[in-house]
């Protein structure tokens, strides 16, 4: 096994261990944290390795949400509202939020909808924040390894190829708007996927959640944990999710300094946050290079 899943099965074994201490604050956070980590995977997926700018993430959330919170006001497992968001994941930030605002009958509209149910299976149910976070924590892992599969795959060599050069990927067969569709919409389902977790968490959404600057801030992760990079949403989803907590005790002055290390981090650190984990590597590297031996003829050094 590799030194890349042992990392990963690492984080998650550590991530399933952490409720057991937690406050239901810090329990939420850490739920959030899960989802917004579902949303960056398929991000860095469309934009990190196929290389398509995407800002309307928030959109493809909105789906996922919405088609749990409707469906299952009708009856429907949560599962398959699940499923149908990251289906019909597809659109256009502005469209979706102008569809989402104005459509009262079915969307709430600017009122949402609220008392969004967790799901259950019969008689094993997931309402308490311990156990919807193990449930959430269930599907992070499905995305995160369905996604490993995905880039090791002929898909993610392609998906690469299309990033570095578009004209060469096309010269050895790999068709563009093949693989950016797919690199788009794989992107969107898992953006569905998240959203779907992300409603029944918060228990009420309105379309005020997913605004262009919600899919900023998925952007925000991806860049910052280091674009292009498999643990670059990891780092990033727990940046963004955990740091402006953090910082709230500093009050009025926690936005300025959250700002402020985005900007510091943005500048000095182009690879993003994993660029620092790639100087500790390049350094152990280099502290364990030792000078290769001379080596003696059989016969032994010529005497004077």
């Amino acid at each position: 096994m590799s030194g890349r899943r042992l990392g990963l099965l690492a984080v998650l074994a550590l991530v399933a261990l952490l409720p057991a201490g937690f406050e239901q604050y810090k329990l939420y956070v850490a739920s959030l944290t899960l989802v917004y980590l579902t949303l960056a995977i398929g991000l860095n997926l469309t934009l990190g390795y196929a290389g398509q700018i995407s800002l309307g993430h928030a959109a493809f959330m909105a789906f996922g949400s919405y088609a749990v919170a409707i469906l299952g006001q009708r009856g429907v497992p949560f599962e398959v509202g699940l499923v149908v968001g990251a289906v019909v994941a597809f659109g256009f930030n502005i469209i979706v939020f102008l569809v989402l605002r104005n459509w009262e009958s079915l969307t709430g509209g600017s009122f949402g909808i609220s008392n969004i149910p967790r799901p259950a299976w019969g008689p094993l149910s997931f309402k308490s924040d311990r156990a919807f976070y193990f449930y959430i924590l269930g599907w992070t892992a499905l995305v995160v390894g369905s996604a490993y599969w995905i880039l090791t795959s002929r898909w993610g060599r392609a998906f690469r190829a299309i990033r570095e050069n578009e004209m060469r990927a096309e010269v050895v067969g790999v068709s563009l708007r093949n693989y950016k569709l797919m690199a788009f919409a794989i992107g969107a389902g898992y953006a569905g996927i998240g959203g779907a977790l992300f409603a029944p968490l918060l228990g009420y959404i309105d379309p005020g959640a997913y605004t262009l600057d919600r899919s900023i801030q998925f952007l925000m992760m991806v860049v910052m944990g280091g674009l292009g990079r498999f643990e670059g949403p990891f780092i990033g989803a727990i940046v963004v999710t955990v740091l402006p907590e953090v910082l709230r005790a500093a009050e009025g002055f926690y936005l300025i300094i959250y700002a402020l290390a985005v900007i510091l981090m943005m500048l000095f650190m182009p690879k993003g946050l994993i660029g620092l984990w790639d100087l500790v590597v390049e350094w152990r590297s280099r502290g364990r290079r030792v000078v290769a031996p001379l080596t003696v003829p059989p016969g032994g050094p010529e005497s004077g």
